[in-house]
């Protein structure tokens, strides 16, 4: 494949399998619904319906512990009734959500939409990404997830536009239309999964356990609810498989890179960027159209760089890039108000940027190269468990710091915890092996498949 983004995505196309071409093909319809809702969700619920600002807060707050609560079971239910059945369940909270919220007049019928709109985050990550490591294998996984994460936000951001042109506090029928318009942009997803790849079983997900033998079995009666043991006698608890020293580093990394970074996103750099900085609403919200752009424009650019080099060597530049990228935006507060502070701003999020495009290939791939087949809901279970908390800890912690006045202390914090990933991802490095790592293993050839030998995906039973 070349470099070239046009031809590097004719590539790509081309090697997909016929069944990762259909999983890619709902991406930016199903995106699009949440980029036209989530940047309005709170301003309906409190211009539009008459919630106070503090209930509409709180309730906002139930997508993210409704999709912590979730995650866990979540991952034991892929684990068992396979990816595809479990993303259906999900994607059907969805739609009873967005559809609850559309009419919702009183908290609690908000509160309803809003935690099953949160199941359904919860429920989306560990098993798509199962379902994307069912389908695409090899190298051409950690492309697959670089690519599912540039259409990721090229529709949120073509639905945020759409969005801030149909809604209307003065209308509030655009706010309801936009809700229906959201839930039924999963029928697109629902479509594909219920036609084109209904042949996908739990034993077609690869939900089996392999013994030292190599002979396999049905995962599904084996897997049963966490803290059980498998087939070849592998503990599947959660704790059994943080036990694992790789997964605990893997595990701290993502809520690292989620209190560092997506954390902040929605709260510690908007708020810095305001009350610091000095910047308009304009120019923060400008920010994001920045940042969405270059991940669309560079995230084939950016995966033809990482291609061939460890996932982890990958994962410590991104603590690289995101660290400098926070020092990059202490400086617009050096210059309060002005046109430097804004093109500053502006800065941090294109460099913020290719740090998430390096992430989002690496690390997804990583996760789903060290998890064995009977156990990849529980993995992406616990990295989604990982982000969440992360995102929830985060703006907490940019809050007390900015309302405090100690922006200085803020950027220095999070420059410091960035480079902390750097530091985590090499000693994840030494602890996984080169084929996990995206790299040729001991024999000299690459895995067909891109997961781990035996030894790499067991869980000890201690």
């Amino acid at each position: 494949m070349t470099s070239s983004p046009s031809r590097g995505a004719l590539g790509f196309w081309s090697e997909l399998p016929r069944d990762g071409r259909w999983l890619l093909s709902t991406v930016v319809v199903n995106t699009f619904g949440r980029g036209l809702t989530l940047p309005f969700t709170i301003i309906y619920l409190h211009e539009v319906r008459g919630f106070s600002l503090d209930l509409a807060g709180t309730l906002m707050g139930l997508i993210a512990v409704a999709g912590l609560i979730v995650t866990g079971p979540a991952g034991v239910l892929i684990d068992r009734f396979g990816a595809r059945s479990t993303l259906l369940a999900g994607m059907a909270c969805a739609i009873a959500g967005q559809t609850i919220l559309a009419f919702a007049t009183v908290p609690w019928a908000a509160g309803v939409g809003l935690a099953l709109f949160g199941a359904q985050f919860g429920v989306a990550w560990p098993a798509n990404n199962a379902l994307i490591s069912t389908v695409v294998h090899g190298d051409l996984r950690q492309r697959y997830f670089g690519v599912n994460f540039a259409l990721v936000n090229l529709g949120i951001g073509v639905g945020g536009v759409f969005g801030g042109l149909l809604v209307d506090v003065e209308r509030p029928v655009t706010f309801v239309v936009a809700f229906l318009v959201n839930a039924a942009t999963f029928a697109a997803p629902v479509a594909v999964l219920l036609g084109p790849l209904r042949h996908l079983r739990p034993r077609d997900e690869g939900a089996v356990t392999s013994g030292a033998s190599g002979a396999g079995e049905r995962g599904a009666g084996a897997s049963g609810v966490a803290g059980r043991a498998g087939a070849n006698g592998a503990a599947t608890g959660y704790l059994a498989i943080l036990r694992r020293p790789e997964v605990a580093w893997l595990t701290a990394l993502a809520a690292l890179a989620a209190f560092a970074g997506y954390g902040q996103l929605e709260s510690g750099f908007p708020a810095y960027a305001r009350q610091v900085a000095e910047v308009s609403t304009r120019a923060v919200g400008f920010a994001f159209v920045v940042n969405t752009a270059v991940i669309v424009l560079l995230q084939f650019w950016v995966m033809e760089r990482a291609r061939g080099h460890r996932r982890t060597r990958v994962l410590a530049l991104f603590g690289l890039i995101w660290s400098g990228s926070w020092l990059v935006l202490g400086v617009s507060g050096l210059m309060p108000g002005t046109a430097g502070s804004v093109a500053v701003v502006l800065g941090f999020m294109g460099v913020f940027a290719v740090g998430e495009a390096l992430l989002q290939s690496a690390l997804p791939a990583l996760t789903n190269d060290l998890a064995p087949d009977h156990l990849r809901g529980r993995y992406n279970a616990l990295s989604s468990a990982a982000f969440q908390v992360g995102t929830i800890a985060g703006p907490v912690t940019a809050g007390v710091l900015l309302d405090r006045g100690h922006p200085a202390l803020f950027i220095g914090m999070l420059a410091a915890v960035c480079a902390g990933i750097t530091v985590t991802a090499f000693v994840l490095g030494r602890r996984v092996s080169p084929d996990v790592d995206g790299v040729r293993g001991a024999d000299g050839a690459p895995r067909a498949d891109g997961t781990a030998h035996v030894r790499s995906g067991e869980v000890a039973s201690t």
